[in-house]
């Protein structure tokens, strides 16, 4: 199921960017300090110039500064390193950023790694209580788990001799509380602003189970980039245990605390986000919602008493964003927010409907009805209506800015061709000029353009949903996907021909960027021009490529027989974002047949087919497409003879391509995914994992790139992040189906069957295609569990639904799937006439090994030493792997385990499958040699995710697991080994309760149960 991108620009979400190491700039404070001066590079520390002293574990520096072993005492009575001083033979104090009750916090360059770090010294009278010192700890522990550019990212826990240290990044910039002394209060759009990407931050604290405790402005900080983080978890306490402090126990900040944290109660993420709204409250009226003479009488107050809505303090507040910060200041936490995605998405639905100039009745009443538990509905509505109505259009600090819009500088930069307004009357131009934009703005390397399919879907998610890409529209979607730049575009009329302009606009700010036009004497001729409007958006961009160059690139790129072709291909493109994969594969097809030389059409055939599971005709429509590529930009040539691999499997030409194509092209989010792909299926998962995880954090919000690399967690028994990252992925597209199998695939990880089932059931109503991968993971369940015939007629009645689709790959799995059902319950001839049957549906690789793996388990080996024979022909290392496998097979079942064992080994050579080590442990099994056996069986074990599935093309194959455990058992217990019992026992565990299953008995007779 690892999924290449399914569409020829050849990717579904076209938003990453090039991953670039951080600025070593992060901003740090400390739970107890007062606030810091904003502070810059090249400022002199306020440290004291007292008489220094020297400290163990501060090494003298070198001849270049002062004495950096002198410390000097503060204004809090603490001990200060002075700048100069060496700190853990590493780190070089350079001055201090700010100081308080727990210790001070320095600017340090990491001599290492030759990067500025903040560094967080705690007092050492402090370090030696043992309490204190586990907050430190639980600081580092707990913060270190939650990953987000809303969050500060801390790097190490280091002690020198009697100093005990945290390195975290550094940041120049303010803190809230900084910001709130300057200005008092805050313009409204910057307070959102703010907030959203404090929300950001706490979502990922508490999707990790982390609740911080103690959020205040002096621990929120905004650097020059309008970036915001949240800092200081020392007082965080996680959900998944009692954590450090216990319910009773009240930690934090009086000011800032919930009414449930001030009575000592058991905290949720409602906690967090009542801070929020008293902070929300305050940047936005300049005062605090619960005001009393002492801190403990607030506190009082808080937990009695409604906040009167900022509506009421301040009239030119919105009311919505009024109710909103109400919600959050409820005193009961089940009336509250109950997430913090739920509060920014409210947030950024506010900002969003700031920008529209009308609203549908329907889209209205869906945001009262989001806003009717607020206490206040006459405001609500009538605030509703004027904010919807308001002009401007409402923006993100935390968005990436672009990056690239001087001349000569190369950082990534993700652009979105909006939908050119049509003024002709004639639908032939709808979404035909756009995707044409895409390939030439992408012959510059560093630029990517986005999936115009994946903004429609965001687009539809937005306050007022619409299938329209018009500008506004647009920028909104650029600024929730960190979208650079926007390009929209106008064709008219012009006499008997047309005039096209188009035009660049900076996402954040909606400045205009460039501007190009081109009259054209016919429709044919708009081809032939679009490469050329390109050229001042791509110089705008950054490009410095010559104009002359920039056209040859991309000469012939489109070229097409008519322009009829162009715009049947926009048609498949946009059908295939949508997931609409067979209408998508019938427009791909109109195409190539209007222009049978048309590449790209027979590229998206191939990626479009993929998808339906018909994995020959993918191959057959790669293969077209590699006869055109001389009609294609380098770049698109790169992605589809990596497609073409992919389709035949050729997985190390695949890397090779892959790799070649990200080098070239840094921004390409397709060679990326695409890469992962292909090293998962070389088995090299710690390098898909890696360069996935890239991928993700160049473009969090790609679902496919997420879905893999939770599915490389999956392989790699990470049950848990493969758990979450599917359950992202449907948060992102709730009709995602395989996102829904890596749910599945995660919970038989864990062992909960029951919900595995439940998530199954859930996938069956969600598509035909999904109630066919529901089916093969429903009779995967059961024959794992021993329900043998209970799985057989799922497998059958999801079979026939599968050919009355016109889907057979998917029937030959479930065919595959009955046959080894038939095996185990020793009924060869059936097994026999399954095998056939998949091998009729479908002629995959896979497909025929498994079947000639079934074909010798009923006897007929001379068929599966055909297939075997057919592999060995080939060039690539998988099929001659398979091949080794049948030929050690079929010698295992001629009872000679010494030319079985040769075979396996052979096989394990070419490719380290999973299989392969089964197939040998059962080898030495029968061989005797059960020290060997046991090696193999718990590699096996070791390796059980990748048993999930594992031919990775959404085929289940856990059932394959069980065995294990017997074949395990009996080695050991050739060994003498006293706990061969447990393996028999695991086994019965698993399927104990079968009636069907002929091990259950024997394993009894083996325990003399």
């Amino acid at each position: 199921m690892v999924k290449p991108p399914s569409d020829l620009d050849l990717g579904m979400d076209d938003t990453k960017q090039r991953k670039h190491e951080p600025e070593a700039t992060v901003f740090v404070s400390d739970n107890d300090a007062p606030a810091f001066r904003p502070f810059a590079h090249g400022n002199e520390s306020a440290a004291s110039s007292e008489a220094p002293t020297v400290v163990g574990g501060v090494l003298p520096a070198s001849p270049r500064g002062a004495d950096p072993s002198a410390i000097a005492g503060s204004s809090l009575g603490h001990i200060l390193l002075q700048p100069g001083a060496i700190l853990a033979n590493r780190y070089e104090i350079v001055k201090v950023l700010g100081e308080g009750g727990m210790g001070a916090v320095y600017l340090a360059r990491d001599l290492e790694l030759d990067r500025e770090v903040a560094v967080k010294v705690i007092r050492p009278e402090l370090a030696n209580n043992p309490e204190i010192l586990q907050r430190f700890k639980q600081e580092l522990i707990l913060a270190r788990q939650v990953t987000d550019r809303n969050v500060i990212r801390i790097f190490d826990l280091g002690e020198a001799v009697r100093i005990k240290f945290i390195t975290m990044e550094y940041v120049e910039g303010e803190s809230l509380l900084q910001i709130l002394k300057q200005h008092a209060k805050l313009e409204v759009t910057e307070a959102v602003d703010i907030v959203a990407q404090v929300a950001s931050g706490l979502a990922a604290a508490h999707r990790e189970g982390v609740i911080h405790r103690d959020l205040k402005p002096s621990n929120i900080m905004r650097d020059q980039n309008g970036r915001v983080v949240v800092m200081d978890f020392g007082l965080a306490r996680s959900l998944g245990s009692d954590g450090m402090t216990r319910t009773g126990a009240m930690l934090g900040t009086i000011e800032y605390m919930s009414p449930e944290q001030a009575q000592g109660k058991e905290l949720k993420p409602s906690s967090d986000i009542f801070t929020v709204g008293l902070i929300l409250y305050e940047m936005l009226s300049g005062v605090m919602p619960f005001h009393a003479e002492t801190a403990i009488a607030s506190l009082l107050k808080r937990t009695q008493h409604r906040a009167v809505p900022l509506a009421n303090v301040d009239k030119r507040i919105p009311g919505v964003l009024s109710n909103i910060v109400c919600k959050c200041l409820e005193k009961d936490p089940q009336l509250r927010y109950q997430s913090a995605e739920e509060l920014g998405a409210d947030l950024r639905a506010w900002h969003g409907a700031r920008g529209r100039s009308k609203v549908s009745v329907s889209s209205g009443r869906l945001r009262m009805n989001r806003l009717r538990e607020l206490p206040w509905p006459r405001i609500v509505i009538t605030t509703l209506l004027i904010v919807l109505t308001a002009t401007g259009i409402a923006v993100f600090l935390n968005r990436r800015r672009p990056q690239a819009f001087n001349v000569g500088v190369h950082a990534p930069v993700s652009v979105l061709v909006a939908d050119f307004q049509n003024n002709t009357g004639d639908s032939l131009f709808t979404d035909t000029l756009e995707p044409m934009f895409n390939v030439a703005l992408e012959g510059a390397s560093f630029i990517n353009a986005f999936s115009r399919g994946s903004a429609r879907k965001a687009a539809a998610g937005l306050p007022n949903s619409t299938q329209k890409l018009d500008l506004e529209t647009s920028r909104l979607v650029a600024v929730k996907e960190g979208i650079a730049a926007i390009v929209s575009g106008s064709l008219n009329k012009h006499g008997s021909g047309y005039s096209l302009s188009v035009k660049a606009t900076d996402a954040v700010t909606g400045k205009t960027l460039a501007n190009a036009d081109v009259i054209t004497a016919n429709k044919d001729e708009l081809l032939l021009e679009v490469p050329k409007l390109a050229v001042p958006i791509r110089q705008a961009l950054g490009d410095t490529t010559p104009k002359s160059v920039q056209l040859a690139a991309t000469q012939g790129s489109f070229t097409a027989s008519s322009l009829e072709a162009v715009h049947e291909y926009g048609v498949a493109m946009e059908m295939q974002a949508s997931g609409k994969m067979e209408e998508s594969l019938r427009a791909f097809s109109k195409a190539a047949e209007l222009d049978p030389k048309f590449a790209r059409a027979y590229a998206g055939m191939a990626a479009a087919a993929g998808n339906l599971g018909q994995m020959e005709n993918a191959e057959k429509y790669a293969k077209l497409a590699m006869e055109h590529v001389d009609r294609m930009t380098e770049r698109e040539r790169y992605r589809v003879r990596g497609q073409y691999y992919i389709r035949t499997e050729n997985w190390q030409q695949c890397v090779e391509e892959n790799s070649t194509l990200v080098q070239e092209y840094p921004a390409d989010d397709i060679g990326q995914t695409n890469l992962a792909a292909c090293y998962a299926r070389l088995l090299n998962m710690p390098k898909a994992m890696e360069v996935a995880r890239q991928d993700l954090e160049i473009a969090p919000k790609d679902v496919i790139s997420r879905m893999n690399y939770s599915l490389y967690s999956c392989y790699a028994n990470d049950f848990q992040t493969c758990e979450r990252g599917g359950r992202e992925v449907l948060q992102l597209n709730p009709e995602y189906e395989e996102a829904f199998l890596v749910v599945a695939y995660a919970q038989l990880g864990q062992g909960q069957l029951a919900k595995a089932a439940e998530t199954y059931q859930k996938l069956e109503n969600v598509s035909a295609w999904g109630a066919s991968l529901a089916a093969s993971g429903l009779a995967n369940l059961a024959l794992y569990q021993g329900r043998f015939r209970e799985g057989i007629q799922i497998l059958e009645k999801g079979a026939a639904a599968d050919i009355a689709k016109k889907n057979p790959d998917a029937a030959a799995d479930k065919y595959l799937m009955l046959g080894y059902a038939d095996i185990l319950l020793g009924e060869k001839e059936a097994a026999a006439a399954a095998a056939e049957r998949a091998l009729a549906n479908s002629r995959s690789t896979k497909t025929r090994f498994l079947a000639a793996r079934t074909l010798i388990e009923a006897g007929e080996t001379a068929n599966a030493r055909k297939v075997a024979a057919s592999f060995a022909s080939k060039i690539h290392p998988e099929p001659q792997a398979y091949a080794k496998l049948i030929l050690g097979e079929a010698a295992l079942k001629n009872r000679d385990p010494n030319q079985a064992i040769q075979r396996f080994n052979e096989a394990k050579d070419l490719l380290d499958t999973w299989i392969g080590r089964f197939d040998l442990g059962r080898a030495y099994l029968e061989a005797e040699a059960f020290g060997e056996a046991d090696s193999e069986f718990d590699r096996c074990i070791k390796r059980r995710g990748e048993v999930l599935e594992l031919f990775m093309d959404n085929m289940p194959t856990y059932n394959y697991l069980p065995v294990i455990y017997y074949y395990q058992g009996r080695g050991r217990e050739g060994l003498k080994s006293p706990g061969f019992a447990d393996s028999y026992r695991t086994y019965l565990s698993i399927r104990g309760q079968s009636t069907e299953d002929p091990l259950v008995s024997e394993i009894r007779r083996r325990l003399r149960e």
